[in-house]
């Protein structure tokens, strides 16, 4: 994102200055193919014909071994196949008494034996489509095609993998001189967008072929799964999308019996199982398209396509040319009911959703976003391309922003989502809302940072929303099985799960949010933990009085509920080793044993009885609550720990603590409520203070001694502590314990493993968390130091998806995936009129009948009351916009809105016009003309066009 010019507000990211505009794969040839073997001339001229590249069409170009269309099929078709291929001619049906007739020096046998064996290696394909229904030939063009036919045999793309970018390739070059002169409905070019049919089932303007159970019905009979050519193609060169290829294609009619009875592995289905299909593809995101090469009433398949690797996809996409590939349909968002969720931004594959603001500006206009121009509007030209639209199509945001809560929370929850639904009563859908980014909503309600409420713009007028008193409201349902949230898995792969075997090392929160995540994909992964109890630093590093331990049981326990193996008391690199882990089987590992060792302060007396870590006696209460401290205590440390820790050390016993701090209250790290909930314990804070020496008598703390601290931070923000020696401070106590700062603890975890570090944490990619050890992923607080839950959780996540697509494969890392790129509005440009006054709401709090401090949590949740007020103050910043030019009506977003707020409606019925491939060119140059010459008619808006040159 570093390219974006982010001051230019009326420019689409994909226009950006700086956007890659280069072809990434022209001119590569596959390492497989032998370029020195002799030059096959029939193979030049069956290549010749069956392309669509004008160049080569029109004598401009010849057929080299350079050629995809040369190298491509040259293990697939031999010189006298291609002969007989020539004889056929494209797309003319011929039956096996007409071939043999065009070819005498054959016999019948030898005959079909050349067909039968193009036929396997997808060079031609057959079918019984004639009134006598006699079995005929047909030559295909290359895209639809034998291109695709190669990639579907397994045994033909693991013998010749060359098919796959020769298959990249046909599906491009040809398209790229072509694509902004193609007329609404593709004019028989590749392949049409079938929107989701729930989506268009009200829409009375609907017509048959806009729906897949009329494809159904009309194949009624004939249909088989089929694996996806795009998916595997894409494996051949380390860009596949981790998804399962096999079964995703669903051949209709005489194609289901071809790719059945030629072995490219399809397999015979029902209606009932297609429709199961298409019902999982849409739970995936994945785009249903139909084949648009044969006109109005004949199709040969409908694909469940992953915009990651998808070819047909990607000629609208990647030449920004939606009329390519979309319906007649187009989605509309009604800004009053969307809660700027964000959930259609993450499954639109055209990055025409994406979020926006709900308020107007101050001066009461509206913001208005830049849409994507199109060759309507523009002369077309290379530099209008987006190369990298897989990763420019998962943008988040748009530059003027969105919802400040969801762009502040490192998870990206969408708060306004759920506290609308808490408002309307619909509390098992926040619940499921909630944990679709977050599987520890429960710990996170009780000790988030709250990032989301210091960003809140209701906190500009009066309070933040009281965000997280709402979600520990909605979450708490999870600690009774009868009400507990289990989610549904969705996972691409037909019929199961994924068995690759996968190890976490540390149940603390980053491991649980792998651990979670993988499992929803359909993984069993095994998380060890070489203490007691899951949790990590939520269990052992947090009091129960802040949060009580069956909170995280009881949130782990989804996780046994997903199917996950999770494994307490092992620690690995002890009891067992990464090695004896991949001798059993595991694929990968995801690293995430947080911070627990404590720091030093590397003062006199440091090793006197007496001296404890803060962790240390966080981890050892929450073992056993009788521990006991005698005498006074020194707590040293300013963040929420060391509260923890003056917290705990009380209700062990000690009269007296005193918490000192190199911060003065007024900067100290931990939160003002913290400090003021800690004062009313009887906490007494010193800040402006550092450990110079710890006084001892017989080996045991008597005191210590602290200087002053003149100077915390530097003036570029890092830290840098200054003190003046001849200012002290000496307080009389038993105990010192020590909060200043945490550290992993390695063991022999990574011993004989190759990780590179630098510091005290290893070295791993910022996006993939992958290490130099290409099967170690790392994450949490071990990796970027200690943070809060909420950020190992968002870790976890990425993990998750990193490890998924390296256990599959030739699959990339990095296209596609989610940048999580989230821009806050701005709160100084907003009108803000009518609001509800109720103030904030405070939990209540249950104070013990003895009056004594004890270790259960005393805080209150809120009552339905006061989350129905609580909710009401939303002031609902955010709103999802839909850029038309770039939706292509495939419906996903509609499946994923729970608010009724985003919908299709047929704003363009010519996309439903389908043409014959032989006919193209009537209607697509015709049209070309048609848009040079209107073009400087069209009405423009200025600021939604202003990147338009004056020469249109």
């Amino acid at each position: 994102m570093n390219d974006m010019d982010m001051k230019d507000l009326t420019t689409p990211y994909s226009l950006d200055p700086g956007r890659n505009k280069v072809d990434p794969r022209a001119g590569i040839i596959p390492e497989w193919v032998d370029m020195n073997a002799p030059f096959r001339e029939p193979l030049a001229k069956f290549a010749k014909v069956v392309t669509d590249r004008k160049n080569i069409k029109l004598g401009i170009e010849k057929i080299t071994k350079e050629s995809p269309e040369y190298w491509g099929l040259y293990n697939l078709i031999t010189d006298a196949q291609c002969e007989i291929a020539l004889k056929m001619e494209k797309r003319k049906p011929k039956t096996f008494e007409e071939i043999a007739a065009l070819c005498p020096e054959y016999s019948k046998e030898e005959l079909q034996k050349q067909l039968d064996e193009m036929s396997y290696n997808g060079v031609i394909e057959w079918n019984y489509e004639n009134e006598k229904r006699e079995k005929q030939y047909v030559l295909p063009m290359y895209v639809p095609g034998s291109a695709e036919f190669g990639n579907m045999n397994s045994r033909v793309i693991e013998a010749h993998p060359e098919v796959g970018p020769f298959f990249e390739r046909m599906s491009r070059i040809p398209l790229e001189g072509l694509t902004h002169m193609v007329p609404m409905g593709g004019a028989g070019v590749g392949m049409h967008v079938i929107p989701v049919e729930k989506a268009i089932n009200m829409q009375g303007e609907s017509i048959d072929l806009e729906h897949i159970s009329y494809w159904l019905d009309y194949y009624e009979g004939k249909y088989a799964a089929s694996p996806c050519s795009c998916r595997r193609s894409r494996k051949t060169f380390d860009q596949g999308c981790a998804d399962d290829p096999e079964g995703w294609c669903i051949a209709v009619g005489d194609m289901a019996d071809y790719v059945v009875e030629t072995q490219k592995d399809g397999r015979y289905i029902t209606k009932e199982e297609a429709l199961e299909i298409f019902k999982q593809a849409e739970d995936n995101g994945f785009v249903h398209q139909i084949t648009n090469i044969d006109g109005q009433h004949k199709i040969f398949a409908i694909c469940n396509c992953n915009v990651n690797v998808c070819y047909a996809l990607r000629t609208s996409q990647l030449f920004n040319t939606p009329n390519m590939s979309r319906s007649a349909y187009i989605a509309h968002v009604d800004k009053e009911k969307c809660v700027a969720c964000g959930r259609c931004v993450e499954v639109c594959p055209a990055g025409a959703a994406t979020l926006g603001q709900k308020l107007c500006k101050k001066d009461g206009s509206e913001v208005v976003y830049p849409k994507m121009p199109l060759p309507t509007e523009k002369k077309w030209s290379q530099d209008m391309w987006t190369e990298d639209y897989r990763d420019i199509n998962r943008i988040n945001t748009h530059k003027t922003g969105t919802a400040p809560c969801k762009t502040a929370c490192p998870a990206h929850i969408p708060v306004q989502g759920y506290l609308k639904m808490a408002a309307q009563g619909r509390y098992e859908e926040a619940l499921a809302l909630i944990k679709k980014y977050n599987p520890l909503p429960a710990v996170c309600g009780h000790v988030c940072n709250r990032r989301c409420e210091d960003a809140c713009t209701r906190g500009t007028i009066d309070q933040a929303i009281a965000i997280d008193e709402v979600k520990k409201f909605v979450s708490m349902r999870d600690l009774k099985s009868e009400t507990r949230y289990i989610p549904e898995k969705v996972i691409p792969k037909i019929g199961g799960g994924f068995d690759e075997k996968i190890a976490i090392i540390g149940a603390g929160p980053a491991g649980i949010s792998c651990a979670y995540y993988l499992a929803l994909k359909g993984y069993k992964p095994t998380i060890f933990e070489k203490n007691k109890k899951p949790g990590g630093m939520v269990t052992y590093g947090i009091p129960s009085f802040v949060l009580e331990k069956d909170v995280v049981e009881a949130e782990v326990d989804v996780l046994r509920e997903l199917g996950v193996d999770i494994r307490l008391g092992v620690e690995v690199g002890k009891d067992i080793t990464l090695k004896e882990l991949r001798e059993q089987g595991y694929k990968a590992f995801y690293i995430a044993i947080g911070c627990q060792g404590g720091r030093g302060v590397n003062v006199p007396g440091e090793d006197a009885e007496g001296v404890l870590k803060g962790v240390d006696i966080l981890h050892a209460v929450i073992d056993d609550e009788s521990y006991k401290l005698t005498g006074d205590t020194v707590v040293i440390g300013g963040g929420n720990v060391a509260i923890d820790v003056s917290r705990t050390a009380i209700r062990c016993g000690s009269p007296k603590i005193t918490q000192v701090s190199l911060e003065t209250r007024d900067i100290m790290p931990a939160l003002p409520e913290e400090i003021e909930i800690a004062e009313s314990e009887g906490i007494e804070f010193k800040g402006g203070w550092g450990p110079k020496e710890i006084l001892t008598e017989n080996g045991k703390v008597k005191g210590i001694v602290f200087k002053k601290c003149t100077q915390v931070k530097n003036a570029e923000g890092k830290f840098d502590p200054k003190y003046d020696e001849n200012e002290t401070m000496e307080i009389a106590c038993s105990n010192v314990i020590l909060s200043v700062g945490q550290a992993t603890i390695w063991g022999d975890l990574l011993k004989d493993e190759n990780v590179e570090f630098r510091g005290p944490a290893p070295v791993a990619d910022k996006v993939t968390f992958q290490t130099t050890v290409k099967d170690i992923f790392v994450g949490g607080d071990m990796f970027y130091g200690p943070r809060f839950a909420i950020d190992a959780i968002a870790c976890g996540k990425e993990g998750a998806e990193s490890i998924h697509r390296f256990v599959q494969p030739h699959s990339s890392l990095t296209i596609g995936r989610d940048p999580n790129f989230f821009i806050e509005l701005d709160k100084d440009d907003i009108s803000i009129k009518d609001y509800d006054h109720v103030g904030r709401q405070q939990a209540g709090v249950k104070k013990p009948e003895d009056g004594k401090l004890s270790f259960r949590d005393t805080k209150l949740v809120f009552t339905e009351e006061q989350v129905k007020k609580e909710t009401s103050r939303c002031l609902g910043c955010g709103a999802s916009i839909v850029d038309p030019n770039k939706c292509v009506g495939c419906g996903l977003c509609t499946t994923r809105c729970e608010f009724d707020a985003i919908k299709l409606t047929r704003d363009n019925p010519d996309c439903s016009t389908m043409r014959k491939a032989e006919d193209k060119l009537k209607y697509i140059l015709p049209n070309g003309i048609k848009q040079a010459v209107s073009r400087p008619f069209i009405k423009k808006t200025p600021k939604e066009t202003a990147w338009l040159s004056d020469k249109k």
